[in-house]
């Protein structure tokens, strides 16, 4: 069940298969020289990209779409009842879910396996990136498309496998990696964590995977992860850690650190990196992305590469190269002089630092956040949170709630505006009244974010195309 380039003849199935997680694994094996085939109900941009490059997509669950298969690979979202999945044990083929298939893969590589409630995609995309630029030809799959490189997973000749590191559903506890990365911890997923308790010991399983060689970074400025990070260091595991701050040195026997942080013209940061393992002195960064959340992601990039043995030099002047991931601060065009960008921020943490980096970038300009949140779960449990998480937000509009894989509730994002108790904060509850609604009220040099995990990206969309209309008919 390992992929080989030369030697892999199966025919995968898998359920599911137009989620960001699972198409990027359909993706490798496609190109590792496997049969793939998959299911959804429907057509999602990341089924689409797999079907343009040539794998069979049913839309639909059926029994039949898994006869042939050697064996079926479902989404956390599928329930053991699902139509394909009773046909699939019926007919003895065995069904894996996708952490059983990961920790296979990286039996034998040298395995990097990204967690954490934020930043984990762009985090593990920056260290594909890296390593692909250095010639490293590494095996990668990431939550979101390398906007770079147009693709979610790749399957590589190298020695190295990068994997973004789920939380939910404990998948990551599947994976079976030789140095871990854990960019933050707060609770999140109350639908599969009740507490952050739960969270923490979830996190605490995936640290103690780790080999005794194997090495943990982790991000000193966050709590949950500095936590993790000098826990292990006390029980004699070999840590890494990584900061914006200075005392990061007296905190861990290794460390990785920004200083001089300027935001600069590309609507990024420069910084210069410092660290006492390998090369010392500074190597200087200049990166295209927002945000000083992505000076942490990238410091974490390059702790990797220390720990690997990669020139820190060379792996600072691929970085700046970078140029994101998909739904991550993704500007998708400007019409009439306003920007519209899609994030997939759902958590209160991801907001504010969305819009921090929307106001470094944007500085001087009328900032709109329109926010679908994610979840009757999430979105109750940490109600305060986002209550308070919009405040670099000239305009806030808050639709109604994606409730994703959880059944319909009598409870409405109506009741966060309200909290909110400001003038321009907006419940509008379709998808399609927000657009009317932005279309009547944007003026030239506004910025509009969409911040969604659900379907809302199709209002960025909608408001480019009508604003591309307008030109058109002026």
């Amino acid at each position: 069940m390992k992929p080989n380039h030369a030697t892999a003849k199966a025919h995968v199935h898998f359920i599911g298969i137009g989620g960001s997680g699972l198409s990027a694994i359909a993706r490798m094996l496609k190109e590792s020289g496997y049969t793939v085939t998959g299911s959804d109900m429907t057509m999602s941009s990341f089924a689409a990209d797999l079907q343009t490059a040539g794998v069979q997509i049913h839309l639909g669950h059926e029994a039949e779409n898994v006869r042939g298969a050697d064996w079926v690979v479902r989404s956390s979202a599928i329930p053991e009842s699902n139509v394909e999945v009773q046909a699939a044990r019926a007919a003895g083929i065995p069904v894996y879910r996708r952490a059983d298939l990961l920790g296979k893969f990286m039996e034998d590589k040298n395995g990097i396996a990204v967690a954490g409630t934020h930043g984990k995609t762009t985090t593990t995309a920056m260290i594909a990136f890296v390593l692909s630029e250095l010639g490293m030809q590494p095996s990668f799959i990431v939550g979101g498309v390398l906007s770079n490189y147009g693709v979610n997973a790749r399957a590589g000749d190298g020695q190295t496998f990068v994997v973004e590191a789920d939380e939910y559903d404990r998948m990551f506890l599947g994976l079976k990696p030789r140095i871990e990365v854990i960019t933050s911890l707060e609770h999140d997923h109350p639908d599969c964590y009740p507490t952050f308790d739960d969270m923490v010991e979830a996190f605490e399983s995936f640290v103690a995977l780790l080999p005794h060689d194997g090495t943990l970074i982790g991000c000193l400025d966050d709590n949950g992860a500095a936590a993790l990070l000098m826990k292990a260091r006390r029980l004699g595991r070999h840590v890494m850690a990584y900061s914006l701050k200075q005392e990061v040195t007296i905190t861990a026997q290794r460390w990785m650190q920004a200083r001089n942080v300027q935001p600069n013209k590309l609507g990024g940061f420069d910084f210069d990196a410092a660290t006492n393992v390998g090369a010392t002195g500074l190597v200087s960064l200049q990166l295209q992305v927002p945000g000083e959340h992505n000076v942490s992601n990238a410091l974490a990039a390059l702790a990797v590469c220390a720990i690997l043995g990669v020139s820190i030099k060379d792996a600072a002047e691929a970085l700046g190269k970078f140029t994101g991931t998909g739904r991550r601060f993704e500007i998708k065009g400007e019409r009439r002089n306003i920007v519209v960008i899609d994030d997939y921020a759902h958590h209160p943490t991801e907001v504010r630092a969305t819009l921090a980096a929307a106001r470094a970038r944007y500085p001087g300009r009328r900032i709109w956040a329109v926010w679908q949140p994610h979840t009757y779960s999430r979105t109750q449990t940490l109600f305060n949170g986002f209550v308070q998480a919009f405040g670099d937000a000239d305009e806030t509009i808050v639709t109604e709630i994606f409730r994703s894989r959880e059944a319909a509730q009598d409870y409405s994002a109506e009741q966060i505006v309200r909290a909110m108790n400001r003038d321009s904060a907006h419940f509008i509850a379709t998808l399609e009244a927000t657009t009317e609604y932005l279309l009547r009220h944007l003026k030239q040099n506004d910025v509009v974010l969409v911040l969604s995990a659900g379907d809302a990206d199709q209002i960025s969309a909608n408001v480019l195309a009508r604003l591309a209309s307008e030109v058109k008919n002026d």
